[in-house]
């Protein structure tokens, strides 16, 4: 049975960043179980809100709310990409997993800096 996608889902920047929330969790399943309380629930909480507050900014449909929401998943995306290179760092990601975490988290963060580039310019419009 397939499940119809919610409107938000639809959304390319929603599905790049739920993709990188995937791959964030898949990889950080091979950090050290010390760690398990410590950066591995921090980079996946910080993952999860990017395309959380995408999703809730969407279903709240006022530019200011979406755009708050949205700058709320940069910085989340920002506080990821930090962890990401601290987890790498310390030779709990490879290469391998950093290089497509990296792709991922620009190309997310290039959608968001577009769709809100793209709200702002269409709110401050004259009627």
């Amino acid at each position: 049975m397939e499940k119809e996608l919610k409107a938000f889902q639809k959304l390319i920047v929603w599905q790049r960043a739920n993709s990188l929330t995937l791959t964030i969790y898949r990889a950080s399943e091979k950090f050290p179980k010390h760690e398990i309380f410590e950066i591995t629930s921090q980079i996946r909480r910080a993952a999860v809100s990017i395309e959380s507050n995408i999703a809730e900014g969407y279903a709240l449909g006022t530019a200011p709310n979406y755009l708050r929401h949205l700058n709320i998943s940069t910085g989340s995306l920002a506080e990821m990409e930090c962890q990401t290179e601290i987890a790498h760092d310390l030779h709990y990601l490879d290469d391998k997993d950093y290089a497509h975490l990296t792709e991922l988290a620009r190309e997310t963060g290039y959608l968001l800096s577009r769709l809100k580039a793209g709200i702002e310019r269409n709110t401050s419009k004259k009627p």
